[in-house]
C-alpha cells in the first residue's frame, strides 16, 4: 500500500474557559519540514510538539496551528492603573502648556497606548498540557488516516498506468517481425538506388546486416522494462514510506522507454513509445505525492 503526502487533521478541546483548536496540514516535500504556529502559552512545548510530529509522520511539509479562544467572560485583560495615570498626567501637562482642555475623552486614547492594558500570563499547567498533547496526537492520527485514504486512490492510478505500459509493451511484439523485413528492404533499396547491388559481396552484406540489426535489437530493453514495471508494482504494494524508491524506479523505466524509442526504427513502435511516455508522465506526477 502507499500513502499520500497531502493530508489534514483537526482536534478541539475545551480547557479552563478556553477553546483549543488544533489543525495540522501536510503537503509534498522531499524531507520532513515542520512549521508550527503556537499561542505564547505553548511556546515552551514547541520542542515536544515537533518531537511528536517527527515520531508519527514521515516526509512532507507539515504545518501545525494551535488557536486558543477565551470562552469564559470572567477572563479579561486588566487595566494597568499606574501606567494609565502616568499617561494622563503627562497629557494633561501638555494640554495646559498649549492651552487646551484635558478631559475624559483622553481615556479611550490612553487605553490604546503601549502597556495601558496588561494580561496576567499564567503558567501552563501539567493537566492542560496533557490534554493538549492528547489532542495533538489525535490530529496527527486524523491526518495519517487522511493520507492512507488518499493513498488508495493514488495506488489505483499508479497501477493503472503501469499496467497500461505493460500492455503497450506486448503490442510492440506485433510489429517486431515486420520491422526487420522493412529494414532489410530499405537497405536493399538504397543499394539499388546507388546502383551497387551487383557489385557488393553478398556474404559481406549479410554479415554487416546482421551486425546492424543486432544494434537495433530491442529484446533487452523489453525485458528490463517489464522487470522495472513489475518491481514498481511490488514497491507500490510495500509498506510506506516508499515514494523515493518509486521515483528511482520511474527513472529507470524512462531510460528503457527512451532507448526503445531510439532503437525502434519503426513508425508503429514509435507511436507505442509515445503512449508509454504519456503513461510514464502520469506516474511521475503521482509519485511526487507518494509518501
Amino acid at each position: 500500500m502507499i500513502k499520500s503526502m497531502t493530508g489534514y487533521g483537526k482536534a478541539v478541546a475545551e480547557i479552563s474557559g478556553k477553546k483549543i483548536s488544533i489543525e495540522i496540514r501536510s503537503l509534498n516535500s522531499k524531507s520532513l519540514d515542520i512549521s508550527t504556529r503556537l499561542p505564547w502559552l505553548y511556546k515552551e512545548k514547541e520542542a515536544d510538539i515537533r518531537a511528536l510530529i517527527n515520531q508519527k509522520l514521515d516526509r512532507g511539509k507539515i504545518d501545525l496551528t494551535i488557536n486558543s479562544d477565551v470562552i469564559d467572560n470572567d477572563i479579561v485583560p486588566l487595566i494597568n492603573k499606574e501606567v494609565v495615570k502616568a499617561y494622563f498626567n503627562q497629557l494633561k501637562e501638555i494640554a495646559d502648556e498649549i492651552g487646551i482642555e484635558a478631559n475624559e475623552q483622553l481615556l479611550p486614547v490612553i487605553l490604546k497606548l503601549p502597556d495601558a492594558m496588561k494580561t496576567e500570563k499564567p503558567d501552563l499547567s501539567e493537566n492542560e498540557w496533557l490534554i493538549v498533547k492528547t489532542k495533538i496526537e489525535e490530529s496527527i492520527a486524523s491526518l495519517d488516516l487522511f493520507r492512507t485514504e488518499e493513498g488508495r486512490s493514488l495506488e489505483d492510478d499508479l497501477k493503472k498506468s503501469v499496467n497500461k505500459i505493460l500492455t503497450l509493451l506486448e503490442e510492440v511484439v506485433k510489429f517486431e517481425e515486420k520491422r526487420i523485413g522493412k529494414i532489410r528492404e530499405k537497405l536493399n533499396k538504397s543499394l539499388t538506388d546507388m546502383e551497387l547491388n551487383e557489385s557488393i559481396d553478398k556474404n559481406r552484406f549479410e554479415q554487416e546486416l546482421i551486425y546492424y540489426l543486432e544494434k537495433l535489437d530491442i529484446n533487452e530493453e523489453k525485458v528490463r522494462l517489464k522487470k522495472h514495471c513489475e518491481y514498481l508494482i511490488e514497491k507500490i504494494e510495500s509498506t510506506p514510506p516508499n515514494g523515493k524508491i518509486l521515483g528511482f524506479i520511474t527513472q529507470e523505466i524512462g531510460r528503457e522507454i527512451n532507448t526503445l524509442g531510439s532503437k525502434a526504427n519503426d513508425a508503429s513502435i514509435q507511436k507505442i513509445v509515445v503512449m508509454m511516455k504519456d503513461e510514464l508522465e502520469k506516474i511521475k506526477e503521482q509519485s511526487l505525492n507518494v509518501l
